[in-house]
């Protein structure tokens, strides 16, 4: 009989700074790391495939399986390189776009800047049709005017039409009719419907990602197209699915129909293998970190299962302030993003002060250590400095990293202007950084009523590791976990994560009034349209569905997600759903108001594919006999401001049980973990590295 061989899966993720790919065989990991090619980024692509295929000794043929993340969307958005695109709108809603929530996220700054609309206002064409919040037709759609702006198409060089009428959401009748008059005259011209994109009540959020949507969706079908036919040119005839932003997998066509659900998808395949890790290692509340080259991402995970929401912004004009970017509806794993990765640029402002990012060296020429033309200093440059990097094999030898360039834009920046040696103008640098991501931390965990202290930190990307210590020190965390193939994190969370797909409508319902019927029948609609989507990347296997309705009081502006019970709801249920809400709120706010009617405005439906969990792993007993290290390099520690000499030992020597005393480094090819000397570090039986604080030391919260 012959033996089977083992299932072999690809993974790729693209960041701003590295292209990640990961090849599993089984259980088996070969990762690669490669500057990320800006301009034509499927070469880094291939080129990262080429290498872990090398490594690995596998042929393109055996590949049975690749997902992709990437952040050619989000980066379209944030850059403003999408599709030329028009935005159709009911007649006298042409300015609901750039209105927005007539309300100003910074009300103190008199020359505020607001977010530029990605459809400007000569490409914003009013049609005449309305209907009511019901659905009901108020004034019918006036074909003549659609087919007026039909010209306009052509004449303006639109690539790519974006259709959102007030109501919609109800009926999308007249979305779809208008999409037949241009598509007759256009057959290959993009179209967006904000009833398939976004059927959701509240008319800025929907137009925003409708528009969003429109405005990449040309760049993503060329590119997609293009890497799936070189995937195949090179022997890869394998399924090729998309990461999306809920953490769930879509085949190519839906990622082309609605690639604005790519948005993020990198980070969320992050989140979804901290809390996998935190199933098998026992941890019940945790903090997931992600630091790669030019942002660090930070989830609180409870139970296994990381937050998730359907609202976040891209592209904001204020270093990250809530209301200064564009708003997008889409289902997404929450997390808060911070501009601080190895590439962000560090300098002195006005006041004096030491600031980091949000702006970033990115891969081209990147820091100056990467000695590739970059002159600005930037975090990666201080961690060469502190003694945290190895100069041969950062990246997996990728780069060779320059010292002396490093040492020297620091000295030029921040030791010049605050009169600092070199070490202490890179550690500034660091301790900024890592303040900016731990109070970026506290406020996230306080916005969901939560608290990041006390948690287990699980740092995965590049830059995660080196810095895990110091952020674990300020958010009053003794338990860190660094898994297999941090460095690569996202792309090996991608090879975990189900096939998914979440349908939402809206429909208002007071549960003073509540009908199980309409509610059922509004189920089975969204059951049979994500269980087609589902099907199609997972015709066979085990299937899991959740539903949430997303609820308030009456009077108030926002609502709140609350789980519903899969099955057919019967009138009596409205107790039910009542206690659900005060259970969910008072965990949010601390409180419920008593006696207020509660409202149910919008309705999820999520289907995905069962992934087999993994069971928790026990204690690896320790080995007796010490690891040995394989070099000594000066490590700055900030308990005592100074450098002290760290033994250097290599994944790959430590074995199950293995433990190592602080200070020391743990390197490996794509990313070193710190174990300063608050800290002690023990391999567990999965290969993980888990760091504890020494608890005779517990300064430094």
């Amino acid at each position: 009989m012959a033996e089977k061989k083992e299932s072999v899966r690809l993974a790729v993720d693209i960041g701003g700074t590295f292209t990640d790919v990961v090849a599993a065989v089984g259980e088996r990991l070969t990762t690669a790391k490669v500057l990320t090619t800006a301009q034509a980024p499927e070469r880094g692509v291939l080129e990262g495939i080429d290498k872990v295929l090398a490594s690995a000794s596998l042929a393109p043929e055996r590949i049975e399986l690749v997902v992709h993340g990437t952040t050619l969307a989000t980066n379209a958005l944030i850059e403003r390189k999408g599709a030329k695109t028009a935005l159709i709108v009911t007649e006298g809603f042409r300015d609901s776009l750039e209105m927005a929530h007539e309300n100003r996220f910074e009300q103190y700054d008199i020359l505020i800047d607001r977010p530029a609309p990605l459809v400007p206002r000569r490409l914003r064409w009013p049609v005449r049709e309305r209907l009511d919040a019901q659905g009901r037709v108020l004034i019918p759609l006036d074909e003549d005017s659609v087919a007026a702006l039909v010209p306009g198409i052509k004449a303006e060089g639109i690539e790519s039409v974006a259709i959102g009428l007030i109501h919609a959401y109800v009926d999308d009748r007249h979305e779809r009719r208008i999409a037949e008059i241009i598509a007759a005259a256009y057959p290959n011209l993009n179209i967006s419907l904000a009833s398939a994109v976004c059927p959701e009540i509240r008319e800025y959020e929907r137009q925003s990602t409708t528009c969003a949507n429109a405005y990449v969706q040309p760049l993503m079908a060329r590119y997609l197209k293009a890497l799936d036919v070189k995937l195949r040119t090179i022997g890869i005839k394998a399924p090729f699915l998309l990461m999306t932003s809920s953490g769930g997998l879509a085949t190519l066509e839906t990622a082309m129909r609605f690639p604005v659900r790519l948005v993020e998808s990198g980070p969320a395949g992050g989140a979804i293998l901290a809390g996998q890790i935190a199933a098998e290692c026992g941890l019940a509340r945790v903090l997931s970190f992600d630091m790669g080259g030019t942002t660090a991402k930070v989830c609180l995970i409870d139970g296994a299962e990381p937050l998730t929401t359907r609202a976040f912004e891209v592209g904001r004009v204020y270093r990250f302030l809530k209301g200064s970017g564009l708003p997008l509806r889409i289902p997404a794993i929450e997390m808060v993003e911070i501009g601080a990765g190895g590439g962000s640029i560090a300098d002195v402002d006005t006041l004096r002060r030491v600031a980091v990012g949000p702006e970033s060296a990115g891969a081209e020429p990147g820091p100056a250590c990467y000695d590739r033309g970059g002159e600005l200093a930037t975090v990666t440059d201080a961690d060469l400095v502190l003694g945290r990097l190895d100069t041969a094999r950062f990246a997996g030898g990728a780069v060779k990293l320059a010292p002396e360039r490093a040492g020297a834009a620091l000295a030029g920046t921040i030791g010049a202007s605050l009169n600092l040696s070199e070490p202490l103008a890179a550690f500034a640098v660091s301790e900024v950084v890592d303040e900016n991501m731990a109070n970026a931390a506290r406020v996230h965990a306080i916005e969901w009523g939560r608290s990041a202290a006390g948690r287990a930190l699980v740092a995965y990307g590049g830059a995660a590791p080196l810095h895990a210590p110091r952020l674990a020190d300020k958010l009053g965390i003794d338990t860190i976990v660094v898994p297999t193939g941090a460095g690569v994190g996202a792309a090996i969370g991608f090879l975990r994560a189900p096939v998914s797909y979440e349908v939402v409508r809206s429909r208002h319902l007071r549960l003073s009034e509540f009908a199980a019927a309409p509610v059922n029948a509004l189920h089975r609609e969204m059951h049979a349209e994500a269980l087609h989507v589902v099907r199609q990347a997972a015709p066979r296997g085990a299937l899991d569905e959740s539903r949430s309705a997303y609820m308030r009081y009456i009077g108030q502006g926002h609502e709140i997600e609350v789980a519903l019970p899969v099955r057919k709801l019967r009138v009596d249920d409205v107790a039910t759903l009542r206690r659900a809400f005060d259970e969910t709120y008072e965990t949010l706010c601390g409180r419920t108001i008593p006696g207020l009617d509660v409202a149910a405005l919008s309705w999820t439906l999520t289907i995905r594919s069962i992934v087999p969990e993994r069971a928790p792993v026990g204690r690896a007993r320790a080995r007796r006999k010490n690891p040995e290290a394989r070099s000594v390099r000066p490590l700055f520690e900030a308990s005592r401001a100074d450098y002290a000499d760290a033994p250097v030992f290599w994944r790959e020597d430590l074995k199950p049980g293995a433990r190592i005393r602080g200070p020391a480094l743990i390197a490996e090819d794509q990313t070193t973990t710190v174990v300063p000397a608050s800290f002690n570090a023990q391999i567990n039986a999965l290969g993980y590295i888990v760091l504890t604080r020494k608890m005779a030391t517990q300064g430094g919260r």
